[in-house]
């Protein structure tokens, strides 16, 4: 087997060379189409920090169109087979990674066990988003702050922390979507609407690379500055623990124009209640901070407590308590709490 392996890298190899020759007299990027995932992990490898993973390209094609990003090659991952699906067996819910938000948003399975997924995919973009974007690719998707993302062909442009720069030009500029709760240097917000969810149903993620497999839990998956995936790596599948039917479920998200935005605050719950008494919750909220916040306060009020209209009051007062607005987005935190509050309340 090892020299099988090894005759198809050099093959592989042989094949990347001719390409790399052939594009590099015309100055152009370099486009992979690997059949399997074996062959992504090779051409990642060779290329490092050189290379990008291409699925549905919704976020990739903007940040190379503005000249965020300038990736010397493409890799598309559309091409592996079987890497879209959704199937449950005895320990839970398995995604592909290239399954789409919109399958997500439309499988019966999801939507009568896995309710909290079914509401954040379908709260996402819009459906012809949805139809494009993949599962892995909403996880793995830049931030939307303006300065980061504003092109050099505008004639103006920052070279901000996020950039390797020394400044977050949102802490003193226009940073109305920007968090309201930080911790670094580093003020846009996660805006994946999946990640909030996912971590509140406790999910992991299956990352490959060329020395293995690992399961990372999506709650460590996310940094300040991105995620921890190296560039020899990709994400394969998303893993959900099997849910009790005595746990309920509930997404809300709060944006400007309901069809398409981005998330100003959304919180996602799953709170189990047997005998209407809270025996274990997770209260995630988004777009509000460098990556999905976990309310761990909230978690402990409502743990062996009934829920009630005063409870859900003091709870979401005691998160909000906890922020740090900036000059323009004060109104992130009212409206964070009153979703906080309505999430917990429709649950009963």
């Amino acid at each position: 087997m090892k020299e099988l392996g090894y005759v198809r890298n050099q093959v592989l190899n042989e094949a990347i060379s001719l390409v790399d020759k052939h594009w590099a007299k015309r100055g152009y990027f370099k486009h992979f189409d690997p059949r399997t995932i074996d062959e992504t992990l090779f051409i990642l490898n060779k290329y490092g920090k050189e290379a990008k993973v291409i699925a549905g390209g919704i976020d990739l094609m903007g940040l190379m169109k503005n000249k965020v990003i300038n990736p010397c090659v493409l890799v598309n991952i559309k091409t592996i087979t079987g890497l879209a699906y959704i199937t449950e067996d005895a320990e839970g819910l398995k995604i592909g990674a290239l399954t789409s938000i919109k399958d997500i948003e439309t499988s019966a399975t999801v939507q009568a066990k896995y309710g909290l997924l079914a509401q954040a995919a379908h709260s996402a973009a819009s459906p012809q988003v949805r139809n494009m974007a993949t599962i892995g690719g909403n996880l793995c998707q830049d931030v939307r702050c303006w300065y980061y993302r504003r092109s050099p062909s505008t004639g103006l442009s920052f070279f901000c922390y996020r950039k390797g720069g020394e400044f977050c030009y949102a802490e003193h500029g226009d940073n109305r979507y920007h968090a309201i709760f930080c911790r670094g240097r580093c003020h846009a917000v996660c805006p994946s609407d999946m990640a909030p969810a996912l971590i509140a149903l406790e999910a992991k993620i299956k990352v490959a690379s060329p020395v293995g497999e690992r399961i990372i839990p999506l709650e460590e998956f996310f940094t300040d500055l991105g995620n921890v995936l190296r560039p020899n790596e990709i994400i394969t599948e998303i893993r959900v623990p099997k849910i009790r039917p005595d746990t309920k479920q509930r997404y809300l998200k709060f944006r400007v124009r309901k069809a398409i935005d981005f998330a100003i605050s959304s919180v996602a719950t799953a709170i189990t209640r047997p005998a209407g008494i809270v025996t274990r919750a997770r209260i995630v909220l988004g777009g509000v901070a460098p990556t999905p916040y976990r309310s761990v306060e909230a978690e402990e009020a409502l743990n062996g407590n009934s829920i009630s209209k005063s409870l859900a009051e003091t709870l979401a007062k005691a998160v909000v308590c906890k922020s740090l607005p900036l000059s323009m987005n004060a109104h992130k935190v009212s409206i964070t709490e009153s979703l906080i509050k309505r999430a917990v309340l429709e649950l009963d």
